[in-house]
């Protein structure tokens, strides 16, 4: 038992939570930009006011105790309290925000992602920012840990009753193919059972996505590569390799790979994905809103019109979601 209660600051609390959730000190200390010495004194500190351990922090990973448990319950909503009413301050004034917690999907990170951080900083000038990209599943269980205050991600079933969810964009899958090697007028499907298909990993969502729907359609096709990178499968794709499936957005993504290929629409039944602005509901008031419009404004300009007007067959099925104030 520590000796000697008195008061604890939320930098404490942060660095307690965000520890229990990384399992380690020195994780904590990367998550929140401070040293590991400085979130240990934190956690000392705060054990210290409490008069109570919290936490084992030499066991690998950290362990809590039986006290830690139940405090971290309350210390999470004590932060929660606190994200709420630094939004509520901020509601009717962006540029007051001190701190914006951002995770986009990967697909964006070449152009998308450094032109909305670009915008923001613009305008929020005395904030602080943190930018986490990734796959989507990982971005929703940082969303879901509180790691982070937004994020940008494909959706993955039915959003979780915590979440306020802005629809953002549409895409359909297409498939690519080596330049040349498909007569788009023929037998699309029979052409591409003849080569291998090179698939995107099944460790992530969108992976799962494509063969869940390729074993709806009864299809058995023949591949050899399972790979996690946009720009290693269009660079098979481009050499010959094979043919794969994928979005609009990775097409976009691998620039260098796009005279070598042919995207063609789907030989079977279609399939499309939505990706959205998730926060947790009701924390941040309008600011996710806000944030959405000027994404939809950053899409429209960075990739739905550059990419049908390369491909206008894209047209009915890449789309914005109009915004709750917009006219579809």
């Amino acid at each position: 038992m520590v000796q000697g209660a008195g008061r604890f600051t939320l930098w404490g609390i942060e660095a307690f939570v965000v520890t229990a959730q990384e399992g380690s000190v020195s994780a904590a200390a990367r998550r929140l930009g401070a040293s590991p010495s400085g979130i240990s004194q934190q956690i000392s500190a705060l054990e210290a006011a409490l008069a109570t351990s919290l936490m084992d922090r030499s066991s690998r990973p950290v362990a809590l105790t039986p006290e830690g448990r139940i405090f971290l319950r309350r210390a999470q909503r004590i932060l929660a309290e606190a994200q709420q009413a630094r939004a509520e301050l901020t509601a009717h004034d962006l540029s007051a925000l001190t701190e914006f917690r951002l995770g986009m999907i990967e697909d964006f990170d070449a152009d998308v992602t450094p032109r909305l951080m670009t915008d923001l900083a613009d305008e929020l000038t005395g904030c602080q920012f943190l930018l986490e990209t990734g796959a989507s599943h990982r971005l929703f269980d940082l969303l879901n840990s509180r790691a982070l205050d937004v994020i940008v991600a494909a959706d993955m079933g039915a959003p979780a009753d915590w979440m306020e969810v802005h629809p953002l964009i549409d895409e359909p899958f297409v498939a690519a193919v080596p330049k040349g090697r498909v007569d788009a007028g023929g037998d699309v499907l029979a052409q591409l059972t003849a080569l291998p298909l090179i698939q995107y990993t099944q460790r992530h969502h969108m992976g799962r996505q494509i063969a869940d729907h390729l074993a709806r359609q009864n299809l058995t096709l023949a591949h050899r590569f399972e790979l996690d990178s946009y720009h290693a499968i269009l660079a098979m794709v481009s050499g010959g390799a094979g043919w794969t499936i994928l979005t609009p957005l990775g097409y976009l993504r691998a620039q260098r790979f796009r005279d070598r290929v042919d995207v063609l629409p789907l030989p079977v039944a279609p399939l499309s994905r939505r990706i959205s602005l998730c926060a947790r509901a009701g924390v941040l008031q309008d600011i996710p809103d806000r944030v959405a419009a000027r994404l939809r404004l950053l899409l429209e300009e960075m990739i739905v019109a550059p990419a049908t007007a390369q491909i206008p067959w894209l047209k009915p099925d890449l789309r914005l979601v109009p915004g709750r104030d917009q006219v579809p």
